[in-house]
């Protein structure tokens, strides 16, 4: 390391062309793909990915089943709209309102186009939900039911609008979903092809509603419209946040150390940093998700820290050689193998993350170690190079102060105050122990608090437009957020042969000549057939055939026999049961009263609708039918309207899977979780006839997984990432003892910011859970120079005491620097619109000034407990 500084210093010119052209290069490697992509086929182009479903790998068991059962039901992401007037007396139901609602749902069915791949893209327009895309259904006489358009044309009068409002509240499936409770608002559901469509999709609407002189208020929400948004305005913040807070520690660094000039080194070294590792992760072919667009904003506190080492170092001990290369090659002496160490172990915390089962994380953990490393290296090149390129008349006056250390520990404030906490630490050292002890206990308290949750329209802050959509929506109807509960049998079918036993069996034990007669003939036909469906149409011929031929006397009993056969084809249709469509209201009524659910449709609302209206629309009438038949003609039934395929979004073709709409008011993973334990209660004390049994599938219940499977990874990645860190501190230190001393602040680190993430009951999500990774890496990264310091300068002095003195000079006034700059540096994050930046920028300013604080407090503390201890052959070689 000595050795490259050494090379950096004496041709600094090289090294700056190197880097400069490297970042270049790396520069055009991700422009031209991206920006000619017929140009540079062979490079892959800047992709970028804000799907939470993509934190699940594309072969994850969860995914899999997600995604067949979504082609299963033809189900498709949607793009809520939702449309409220507190104005008008009627609400939305006014024909000047509805007209508008009518021209945005026609406008919405023109929104799709062709990819380049030609594929189409936008919104599935036979999907779309609206009062003028959707059926009102009513009686049309006996044994009648007629479908016609709920809004087939914008009413005409006040009348005719309260008609469409009044007609929608009598039908299960439209009234809280198309038309609020209260009746004073209704909503528009915007199927779309893929979740990255939905900004454009969503521009153009917002397009089209502009144009309209309104007094109602147009609200546009939905998971997807929250995921793409986040995506377009994460750009930004890279573009304008981080760049605010390299500005911030710009002019900390300036004030600390006098000179523009100099300061420029650390920005340049985090800049070719932050542009080399990202130029990596396009060019290698990653895609830029929700934790890779953070790269940078962890980047650069870690790229800085090492600079701001070397210049404080350089700054404190400059007037004493007013040489440059020798004040340099004094730095790196001292410095280098704790720089060293420092970036190893950072890499390390990071790199662990590689281990969890989440894409992104690993992509993000494997490219934030890259980039320590490559800051690391840039940082004992490049600062020394910018030194040596600096003029000798730029250094004039240069420094703290004289050469005497007295004068230098009593310079600045700092100095000052440096001073006076060593000599704190010293006499308080049992006192600050026992606080130790104390914050410990509250935050093991406050960890035991945290609650594990994640909800991207959360992403954003609380006045941002998606945020209001989201609570006025959830405010007026049953529920914006969708999860589907799927109900099958699993149970595998018998084997052919078993399946003949079974039949031969059942026929034998039916009282009546015509079983017996076709029980006779079975292992023939059997025979004959080979496969289930082929004896069943054997059976059917040979019991018509019977029924034919049959004397008056045996007229009935093959009439029955025929009956029985032709239900064997229906057996498996275990959705037209009625049974089964009783559990599954069942269980819908339930589901509302845990008021987890705000509202559910199902394959049985849709029964019980139709049926209603076939016995004339009276209330007696909506219920499941008695027998198989009656739920078929239901279903027949519903097959003439307007939309006929809507029915197998609730059910397969062979009536053999089921899924039960549910419409959550929260997009939060605990009221999912909560949810998924109510549904395994009610099923567990009500078993499910026909042996059903349920799963779950929806971007709500993905994200359950994907956060249960990162937080056990994050767990596994720190435990094992932390054993490794100790063991790297036994072999720098050559000790256990300063090892497990060295990892003290990091655990007190952690445990303080998860303890305050627990007690002021901030959510444990995504970017919380990584900033573990963060707290390792820098909280170690202070201890590892305070204690290879302390041990140097304590070969010089007799005792801890004299010692501790020298330690809180130059050593504590390079970490105290580098907690006010990087801790300060980063707080303009809070300022962006997006809330994982927020707590990106809070957790790091809190992280490097808690560690700080841990390491310049309890570490001396420690250290004058344990001076016999840690000292031990220095204080041999004394006595000899």
């Amino acid at each position: 390391m000595i050795l490259l500084s050494e090379s950096a210093a004496r041709s600094p010119k090289k090294y700056f062309w190197i880097s400069g052209l490297l970042s270049v290069l790396l520069i055009l490697l991700v422009a031209l793909p991206t920006l000619m992509p017929d140009r540079v086929p062979f490079l892959a182009p800047l992709k970028i990915d804000t799907d939470p479903e993509n934190m699940l790998s594309e072969e994850e068991p969860v995914r899999v089943f997600h995604n067949a059962q979504k082609k299963d039901f033809s189900l498709y992401d949607m793009v809520v709209v939702g449309v409220v007037n507190d104005r008008h007396d009627q609400g939305v139901f006014n024909p000047r309102t509805l007209a508008h609602v009518y021209d945005l749902a026609n406008f919405a069915k023109t929104l799709s186009w062709t990819d380049e791949n030609g594929t189409r893209q936008g919104v599935i327009s036979v999907d779309l939900m609206a009062p003028n895309t959707v059926d009102n259904i009513e009686p049309g006489g006996p044994g009648v039911v007629k479908f016609d358009y709920l809004m087939p044309t914008p009413p005409k009068t006040d009348e005719e609008a309260l008609a469409v409002r009044d007609k929608a509240r009598k039908l299960p499936l439209l009234n809280g979903t198309l038309i609020s409770e209260g009746g004073n608002a209704l909503a528009l559901y915007v199927p779309i092809t893929a979740k990255d469509v939905s900004y454009d999709v969503v521009q153009q609407l917002k397009g089209r509603i502009a144009g309209y002189d309104a007094e109602e208020q147009y609200y546009i929400t939905g998971m997807p419209v929250a995921q793409d948004t986040f995506g377009v305005e994460m750009f930004k913040q890279m573009a304008i946040s981080a760049p605010l807070a390299m500005l911030l520690i710009f002019l900390l660094m300036w004030y600390f150390f006098k000179r523009v000039t100099l300061v420029i080194s650390p920005m340049i070294v985090a800049m070719v940093s932050v542009i080399v590792t990202m130029g990596l992760l396009v060019i290698t072919g990653n895609t830029v998700h929700i934790m890779s667009s953070m790269i940078p904003i962890f980047i650069m506190p870690i790229a800085v820290l090492d600079s701001i080492h070397i210049l404080s170092d350089f700054y404190d001990t400059y007037p004493k050689y007013r040489d440059r290369y020798k004040t340099l090659r004094h730095v790196m002496e001292e410095l280098s193998r704790p720089m060293l160490y420092t970036s190893l172990t950072t890499a390390v915390g990071f790199g662990s993350l590689a281990l969890t089962p989440i894409p992104p994380v690993q992509v993000f953990g494997i490219f934030v170690a890259i980039g320590v490393l490559l800051a690391w290296f840039f940082t004992i090149t490049l600062i020394p190079a910018y030194i040596m390129m600096m003029s000798d008349e730029k250094l004039a006056g240069f420094g703290m102060g004289s050469a005497d250390a007295t004068d230098r520990d009593n310079a600045t404030p700092l100095a000052r105050l440096l001073k006076l906490w060593g000599r704190g630490t010293y006499a308080g050292a049992k006192l600050i122990l026992l606080g130790l002890v104390v914050l410990g206990v509250g935050a093991w308290y406050g960890i035991t608090q945290i609650v594990i949750n994640d909800n991207p329209v959360k992403w954003f802050d609380p006045d941002h437009e998606i945020r209001i959509a989201d609570k006025a929506l959830n405010e007026r109807f049953a529920g914006t957020y969708m999860a589907y509960l799927l109900l099958q049998d699993k149970t595998p079918p018998l084997p052919y042969d078993a399946y003949v036993k079974e039949l031969s069996a059942r026929l034998a034990a039916k009282d009546g000549a015509p079983y017996q007669v076709l029980a006779a003939e079975l292992p023939a036909l059997a025979t004959q057939a080979r496969d289930r469906d082929g004896l069943i149409d054997l059976l059917s011929e040979k019991a018509e055939a019977g029924w034919d031929n049959a004397p008056d006397a045996d007229y009935e009993q093959w009439e029955a026999a025929y009956d029985f056969v032709e239900t064997l084809r229906t057996e498996d249709e275990i959705f037209k049961k009625p049974e089964v469509l009783r559990y599954m209201s069942a269980l819908q009524d339930y589901l509302l009263e845990t008021g987890l659910v705000g509202k559910s449709n199902s394959l049985a609302d849709m029964v019980k609708t139709v049926h209603r209206e076939l016995q004339g629309g009276e209330a007696d009438g909506f219920r499941i039918p008695d027998t198989p038949a009656a739920v078929a003609q239901t279903l027949l039934t519903f097959q003439n309207s307007h939309r006929p395929d809507d029915l197998w979004h609730f059910v397969t073709p062979d009536y053999q899977k089921s899924s039960l709409w549910l419409q959550l008011k929260s997009g939060d993973n605990r009221d999912m979780s909560a949810l998924h334990e109510a549904v395994a209660r009610y099923m567990a004390a009500h078993p499910a006839p026909e042996g059903l049994e349920h799963d779950w599938f929806g971007l709500t219940h993905i994200n359950v997984i994907w956060q249960q499977k990162m937080v056990a990874g994050m767990a596994e990645a720190f435990i094992g990432s932390f054993i490794i860190v100790l063991i790297m501190m036994a072999v720098l230190f050559r000790s256990l003892l300063w090892a497990v001393l060295a990892m003290v602040p990091l655990t007190f680190t952690i445990g303080m910011i998860y303890g305050i993430i627990g007690l002021i009951g901030k959510d444990y999500d995504m970017p919380v859970a990584v900033l573990s990774s963060l707290s390792l890496g820098l909280a170690v990264d202070y201890a590892i120079h305070f204690l290879a310091r302390s041990r140097e300068m304590r070969k010089r002095f007799a005792n801890w005491r004299e010692t501790s003195t020298a330690v809180f000079g130059e050593p504590a006034r390079a970490i105290a620097r580098n907690v006010i700059v990087v801790g300060i540096g980063f707080l303009p994050l809070l300022a962006a619109p997006l809330v994982p930046y927020q707590t990106v920028g809070t957790f790091i300013s809190a992280i490097l000034v808690l560690a700080g604080i841990a390491t310049l407090t309890i570490l001396p503390a420690l250290v004058r407990l344990l001076e016999p201890f840690l000292f031990k052959k220095q204080k041999e070689r004394v006595t000899t």
